[in-house]
């Protein structure tokens, strides 16, 4: 079950609005198991142009599903980036499946349990001498470097850290100038 938190930025949200947000990503939740909840945050902007943002993300344990798309019309928005999550979903899990399926372990299901609902710290800003002007707070899920590639592409990040499922140890993967996937992996 999805809860959700929609924030509008230069427009009010009202209750049709959020309802349709609702209603189109419920959709998704036919991928979850359904005794798990998630918190879905969903982020609308109007810019001055009239063009409308819709941003959606939605923390999960081995999976930060993220999208975002922008089209003149808000509802358009709204239908593309379900769609666009929609299809994330299933390239992971299919992904993840036919894995398992060569490691012989059981279907992998998208679950999310509800003590890592409200994982995603909120951001932080100081003022030092060194410029940080955001800090994050992050907990390293163990997976392959084929599935730490895949999440970054689905953040749309150029670098990942997560924890090797197979050495136990901190890595960071990134992708390079040349579109290929560099690997630094920790000597623990």
């Amino acid at each position: 079950m999805l809860n959700y938190n929609v924030r509008g930025e230069n427009i009010e949200v009202t209750d049709a609005i959020k309802s349709y947000v609702q209603k189109k990503i419920n959709k998704l939740e036919k991928y979850f198991d359904g005794t798990a909840t998630s918190t879905a945050h969903v982020n609308l902007k109007v810019y001055p142009d009239k063009t409308a943002k819709v941003e959606v993300t939605i923390p999960m344990p081995y999976l930060t599903l993220r999208a975002e798309e922008s089209s003149p019309d808000l509802y358009g928005s709204i239908d593309l980036v379900t769609d666009k999550l929609e299809r994330q979903i299933r390239k992971y899990k299919t992904k993840i499946n036919r894995k398992s399926r060569e490691k012989g372990i059981k279907d992998f299901d998208l679950t999310v349990p509800a003590e890592d609902a409200g994982a995603d710290e909120p951001e932080q800003t100081t003022n030092t001498d060194l410029d940080i002007v955001r800090t994050k707070q992050i907990s390293l899920k163990p997976m392959s470097s084929q599935e730490a590639a895949l999440q970054m592409d689905m953040l749309g990040h150029n670098f990942f850290i997560f924890e090797d499922a197979d050495t136990n140890g901190t890595s960071i993967i990134y992708k390079r100038r040349d579109g290929r996937y560099g690997l630094i992996e920790t000597d623990e």
